[in-house]
């Protein structure tokens, strides 16, 4: 069985779809409808931006997104996945793929929760850090002894964890979480703490938007962050990806029951190859690749 996995932010690079903008008219379409759709042309910034001007998150989220859905689009009715899953972000691309949502609404919900996200970020200092060589139960003990908001945030692959909270909290636990024999704890150049209670102003903006966008039946399940099962119905994954952005990516649990639910094949859909990386860590069997084009 064939899954299609989706990377989310963090993996854009300068000259991120330019390719398939100049090889498929239908891509070209596409690029030109999210223009109009944001209200400036992410384009420009994709083709010819900077890193820097790449790395602001009202621009990474929809140019990862646009990215991903549009390559997906390209491959054609014939390259059917038989299940999907995205890694923060990569959830809506996912949705645009298994036909949940219509590749506009998701834009504008994308648009929408990178704004929201900023917002959350500007109101109190916050940041994320990476953990490497410790299992996930320790560090969760570990951050909660600390003072202040710190929480596992991303599962990434066995031996790698992200916590997220409050600046001062952060570097607590770092220095904690070496004291108990981490190979690195390395604070992250991040404007905020994604996927921690402090993502609630945004995810109560989010929740709104999601409410009013329509979802369909789709074709195949996704596996989401939230609950890492096999999900299929509308209002369920509904609200998973309202929940999302203060609960923690559980990424190792759902390629580890894509796995057992029969998952043959993994496919990166979008830039970069992280997340093919992080599958061949969960489970070194795993075949993983990118679309050939």
């Amino acid at each position: 069985m064939k899954a299609y996995v989706f990377p989310g932010q963090g993996a854009q690079i300068t000259g991120m779809g330019l390719s398939l903008y100049e090889n498929f008219p239908e891509a070209q379409k596409m690029f030109e409808k999210a223009n109009q759709v944001l209200g400036f042309n992410i384009t420009d910034i994709m083709f010819e931006g900077t890193a820097e001007q790449l790395k602001q998150t009202n621009v990474t989220q929809p140019a990862v997104f646009l990215h991903s859905v549009i390559l997906n689009h390209v491959l054609g009715e014939e390259s059917q996945p038989d299940m999907v899953a995205g890694h923060s972000l990569g959830e809506f691309s996912a949705l645009v793929a298994n036909k949940t949502l219509e590749f506009e609404d998701a834009l504008k919900l994308v648009s929408k929760r990178a704004e929201a996200m900023q917002k959350a970020c500007e109101l109190k200092p916050s940041t994320m850090a990476a953990v490497l060589g410790l299992e996930d139960e320790l560090v969760e003990a570990v951050c909660a002894e600390i003072e202040g908001i710190v929480v596992a945030a991303n599962y990434n692959c066995p031996g790698q964890l992200v916590i997220s909270g409050e600046v001062k909290a952060i570097e607590n636990a770092c220095e904690a979480l070496k004291e108990k024999g981490a190979k690195r704890a390395l604070v992250l150049p991040v404007g905020g703490a994604f996927h921690s209670p402090l993502m609630e102003p945004a995810r109560e903006e989010l929740a709104k938007a999601i409410e009013e966008t329509k979802f369909n039946t789709p074709i195949c399940p996704i596996y989401q962050n939230v609950s890492t099962f096999s999900v299929t119905n509308p209002d369920e994954i509904k609200e998973n990806l309202i929940f999302q952005l203060t609960a923690p990516v559980k990424w190792t649990q759902s390629v580890q029951n894509m796995i057992k639910d029969g998952a043959t094949s993994f496919t990166e859909i979008g830039p970069g190859k992280v997340l093919q990386g992080l599958v061949k860590k969960i489970d070194r069997s795993a075949v993983t690749n990118s679309p050939d084009l």
